[in-house]
């Protein structure tokens, strides 16, 4: 019963991995979800002329990518591992 919880929420964690990466994939392609909150900064937003700015597509494809990434395969590898 146990494992059958840890599995769901290891599937639940896949297919949030899966929407961010797709989020941010899109944001790339047409800047759609500019204002997606886990794009948000932790501390403080840049902002010029007094509207803040969406987050820098460099950082999206080098940063924020590889990380969802990574996790997503982490997590791909431990379900296995339930399996």
């Amino acid at each position: 019963m146990l494992k059958d919880f840890k599995r769901e929420e290891i599937l639940e964690r896949i297919e949030s991995l899966e929407t961010d990466i797709t989020k941010a994939e899109e944001y790339l392609e047409t800047g759609e979800n500019e204002n997606w909150h886990k794009f948000k900064p932790i501390f403080k937003s840049k902002v010029k002329d007094g509207k803040e700015l969406p987050p820098h597509k460099d950082w999206v494809k080098n940063v924020f990518l590889p990380d969802r990434e990574k996790a997503l395969d982490k997590a791909e590898r431990l379900l296995e591992r339930f399996e």
